[in-house]
Order: structure tokens, then C-alpha cells, then sequence
């Protein structure tokens, strides 16, 4: 049998047990694949002569986009030529800096074609973010939205570089020169199902990003359990609300739906906005959404009930939610939001499935591909602990290959024959998992991972700071906030003016989801060998209240 054969057997086996998770996750199998590359011996193959759409992409003034599978598969080809031309090769990595535009995906079916590797960035990212992502990343090639080639300008030199719409800047190659390249690819050769494909800059504890490493096999094939949570199906119109650069986009926007021949569905806006999203899920059909707990929390300030949805399955992912705003959209639509649990490192791992008693609250039960277990603090499975991936019989379905550039973090990751998530949770009687926090200080802020240890050393670099600590501060809207505690050095006081200081000088350096919103001057406590105690930090930010002598960054109109 094939390497293809195997992938659809295995996907062809949890499509018909859509709402059987007894069968689905006692049963299931992950295919074992020692050649495959999922753009040539999938997509291809599911597109040839399919005219149904693979993408619907919408703007704000209504016009769409809907290139079908076969056409997408052409479309690749011409793309993937075009990369060959300029010098992209095997093993080569790229830095793909764009929007939700359908070039976007053409790049991502490309390089799988190419087997080169793909290093999505978000267009938040400041220079730098950029400037670490390039040298760390062993970047050679750019393709960029050309509304931020400028942002290059003293970056990359020597790398070649795309432009992808409005016109090309001097140096830049026009992304539009590849439409004119032949429609059909020949590989350069096998792709071993190890061969990389993804890299993820992704924060973590320590003052610059984890490289999280996926290959051929880890992400295409991983996700055959993101599309059995979401509950997807071949014909299924998906919308998932999520920025391109970050990995929860691979996850929902692209492999998930593709891999149960399903349409992406893409509302292209400058801004987020509630009530128009909600009119575009309505009008065009959309069966399945996938959002995080903002858009969730966004979502439920509007008459939900005047927008006609023709929805089916309903997820959200990123972190808890609350159960006020599942039983609102219950209400309103008669459909239960289903939380579930991943990582950049895995694909999902935890999750309420289809057709299964739905606990608000609880990320639900292990996914088809993973055996999940707690470890308490010995080491030994538990009802409570950390969330942990046991590494035998077989490795876990979607687990990364590992930390790049650091190799004994991933040693640690998996010592003891588990893969440790960093995250705490309880389990009841019935095998749901209740998320409890992390195990480490990193937080979400909307849906983005917040590094405090990223933080506090940028912010250490200000002349005014002895001492920082970055902690979550609640927030109605983004969950959370990063409020930092900060101990002056001599000569500078603790006033307006040294904290206008400071908001500008984050919002100058940092990119915008990393901002420090909130501002307070204190004395740092710590333990007695002299680590600072952020739990009691924690606590008191998780209070509420705002503290005497407390800045906030929307106290300053000549910020705006």
C-alpha cells in the first residue's frame, strides 16, 4: 500500500466514525508513512478534476474569490515553478509574511511541492522580531505583502525576495511572474515523511522564542485530529478566525478542512468587526466555525438570534471558555460551542468531539492519536498534574519534531517517556479534562502567547528600570493584559511622566499583541533566595481593582 493510500485509509477511518469517539479514538491507527508529501500524493490527487471550491475568500466590499481544487492545484504548480526559478531548493527556508490572500496558499502547497520550509510570520512583527526570525531562522528566501517590504529594508540582505501585490520596490521580484510559469511540477525527488516542512517562532519562558520544527508527517497528517474534533466533512463550508504567521492558521485554515475535502471560507477585513462577520457566516452558508474566546466573547454582544446562520458545529480553541457565553450562543443558535486543547508543538490534542455530552468548561477527552495522561509532581499519572503525551506504544500523532536550535529543552520535553505541555489540568470520573493554568508564567492575551520573561528583559533595557516583572492583568475584552510591576532605579520617580516613558518606549519597539498595558511602581517580593514570587504578583493583579499609582496605557491620549 502506498503512503497515500495509508494517509486516506486513516482519514477515510475517522470521517465515518464522525460522532462515534468510543470506535474513533480506541481504534484509530496513525498511518505509518516513511515517503509522503501530502501537496503531490494528497491534494493533487483529491483535486484532479474536483471543480467544487477549495477557498472563498471575501472582502469587505463583497467581492469574492473561489478557485476550485483543480484549480488550486494548478495554481501551486505555476507557484512552485516559479520558486524553483529563483533559486529555492530542498531543505531551503522561507519567510512568509502575508495577509489572508490567496497567494498564501499557493505558497504554502509550493514549497510542500519544492520540500522547502515555510516560516509563517505575522504582519505585526516589528524589525526586531524580524531581524531574530531571519538569523535564527537560517532564512534564504522573503516573500512579503508589499505593503511591508519596507520593513526589510536594512534586513536580509543577499536573500532573495518576493512581492507579493501592488507593485514590486526595487530588488523585489513581482509574486505575479509566477502565474506565467508552466501548470505542470515535477518533483525533484522523494519527500521522506521526516523531511521538514513548518518552522513556528513561538514564546516560551526564555527571553526569545522557541523553534518549534514540523515535518511532512507532524502537521498534514497530525491534523487528522484537529478535522475529527472541529467535526468537518467533505462539502463543509469552514470558517476559522485566525491571523496568518501563527499556527492555530495551519491548523483550521488549512490542513484540518483540506484534509476532509472541505472549502476554507476567508472574511478579509482591515478590522475585526462582530455584527459584519456575523452577516458574512450568515449570507454565504457557512457550516463549521472555529473562533477563539475573544471573537466568542465579541460575538455574544450582538442579537445573535436576527443572523440566519446555517451553522452545524461550533469550536473554540486558545483557552477556557466561559460558560455564560456557551450557554448565550446555545441559546441563540441552539448549538453548543466545543472547547478543545493544542499547541504549536502538537496539532489538537484534547477535545469535546461531535456528537458527544458537551461539559462547559472541560477541553473534553483525548483525541484519536494521542494518549493523554496527568503527572503529579513525582512524576507518576495522576487525576491532577501536567498534561502530559505518553511517547509509547508510538509517538503522538502531531507531535513536532522538536526545538531547533535547542536540543535540551526537547530532552527535557520528554524525559521520563512523556512530552510535557507545561499546562495543569484535573480529570473527572468520565475522562474530561478541566484546564487549570500553566505550569510556567507564560499567559494568553487575546489569543496570543505572552512570554513575561521576553518582556521583563526588554524592558530592563529602559534607563529608568532596575526590576520588572510581567504578570496577566484581567481584561474584559483580551482575557488578559500584561501589566508589569517595576522597581525604579535611583533619580527617577515613580510619577506620569516616567510611565509615559515607558508606554513609549514598548510601543516604539515591541510589536502591538506584546504590548505592556498596564503599569504599576512596587517593590518586587520575593523568596529567600532572592527569585521573584510572581504568584503573589499573580494574585494581586488577578484582584481587579486598580491600584493606587497604577498607569494604564489609555490614559495617555498623546499616545494615539
Amino acid at each position: 500500500m502506498q503512503g497515500a493510500d495509508r494517509f486516506m485509509e486513516a482519514r477515510d477511518f475517522l470521517l465515518a466514525r464522525h460522532q462515534d469517539y468510543e470506535a474513533a479514538y480506541k481504534e484509530f491507527r496513525a498511518p505509518d508513512l516513511e515517503h509522503f508529501n501530502w501537496a503531490l500524493d494528497y491534494f493533487d490527487k483529491m483535486a484532479r478534476g474536483n471543480s467544487r471550491p477549495a477557498l472563498t475568500l471575501v472582502d469587505e466590499a463583497g467581492s469574492v474569490q473561489s478557485p476550485s481544487f483543480a484549480e488550486m492545484a494548478e495554481r501551486s504548480n505555476r507557484v512552485a515553478n516559479f520558486l524553483r526559478k529563483i533559486g529555492v531548493r530542498k531543505g531551503d527556508r522561507i519567510l512568509v509574511m502575508l495577509d489572508n490572500v490567496l497567494p498564501l496558499w499557493e505558497i504554502m502547497l509550493a514549497s510542500m511541492k519544492l520540500g522547502s520550509v515555510v516560516i509563517p510570520a505575522t504582519t505585526l512583527l516589528a524589525e526586531g522580531d524580524l531581524k531574530d526570525r531571519l538569523e535564527r531562522g537560517a532564512v534564504r528566501h522573503l516573500v512579503v505583502a508589499s505593503e511591508h517590504c519596507a520593513k526589510f529594508g536594512s534586513l536580509g540582505q543577499g536573500l532573495s525576495r518576493v512581492a507579493v501585490g501592488g507593485k514590486a520596490e526595487k530588488g523585489w521580484r513581482s509574486f505575479d511572474e509566477a502565474y506565467a510559469e508552466p501548470s505542470g511540477f515535477a518533483p525533484d525527488g522523494p519527500t521522506a515523511s521526516s523531511d521538514p516542512f513548518l518552522l513556528y517562532f513561538t514564546s516560551g519562558t526564555t527571553a526569545k522564542p522557541k523553534l518549534v520544527l514540523h515535518t511532512h508527517y507532524t502537521y498534514p497528517v497530525g491534523h487528522l485530529s484537529t478535522m475529527y474534533w472541529i467535526g468537518l466533512k467533505e462539502g463543509d463550508l469552514h470558517f476559522n478566525i485566525s491571523s496568518p504567521g501563527w499556527a492555530k492558521h495551519a491548523w483550521s485554515s488549512f490542513f484540518a478542512p483540506w484534509n476532509a475535502g472541505a472549502t476554507i471560507f476567508v472574511h478579509r477585513t482591515a478590522r475585526f468587526n462582530a455584527k459584519a462577520t456575523l452577516q458574512a457566516i450568515a449570507d454565504h452558508g457557512v457550516t463549521t466555525l472555529c473562533a477563539p474566546p475573544t471573537v466568542w466573547r465579541l460575538f455574544i454582544q450582538e442579537d445573535l438570534k436576527a443572523f440566519p446562520v446555517k451553522l452545524r458545529e461550533l469550536v473554540g480553541a486558545g483557552e477556557p471558555l466561559n460558560p455564560e457565553v456557551i450557554s448565550r450562543v446555545e441559546k441563540a443558535w441552539g448549538l453548543t460551542i466545543r472547547d478543545g486543547y493544542g499547541q504549536t508543538e502538537t496539532t489538537a490534542q484534547v477535545g469535546n468531539s461531535p456528537g458527544q455530552k458537551v461539559k462547559a468548561g472541560s477541553m473534553g477527552r483525548p483525541l484519536p492519536g494521542y494518549r493523554v495522561v496527568l503527572l503529579d509532581a513525582d512524576g507518576k499519572e495522576a487525576d491532577e498534574g501536567e498534561i502530559a503525551l505518553a511517547l509509547s506504544p508510538g509517538r503522538p500523532l502531531g507531535l513536532m519534531e522538536g526545538y531547533l536550535d535547542d536540543p535540551e529543552r526537547m530532552a527535557e520535553a520528554v524525559a521520563g517517556g512523556y512530552y510535557r505541555t507545561g499546562d495543569v489540568a484535573t480529570r473527572d470520573a468520565e475522562g474530561y479534562l478541566w484546564y487549570v493554568g500553566r505550569a510556567d508564567d507564560v499567559f494568553k492575551s487575546s489569543d496570543y502567547r505572552i512570554s513575561p520573561f521576553e518582556l521583563e528583559s526588554f524592558l530592563i533595557e529602559h534607563e529608568a528600570v532596575a526590576e520588572a516583572a510581567v504578570v496577566p492583568s484581567p481584561d474584559p475584552l483580551r482575557l488578559a493584559v500584561p501589566k508589569a510591576y517595576i522597581v525604579l532605579r535611583a533619580g527617577h520617580k515613580p510619577d506620569r511622566e516616567t510611565a509615559l516613558s515607558l508606554f513609549r518606549f514598548v510601543r516604539e519597539r515591541l510589536s502591538p499583541y506584546k504590548r505592556i498595558r498596564r503599569i504599576e511602581f512596587s517593590e518586587l517580593p520575593k523568596t529567600i533566595s532572592g527569585k521573584i514570587r510572581r504568584v503573589d504578583l499573580r494574585r494581586r493583579a488577578a484582584g481587579g481593582s486598580r491600584a493606587e499609582g497604577e498607569f494604564w496605557e489609555e490614559d495617555f491620549p498623546e499616545l494615539k
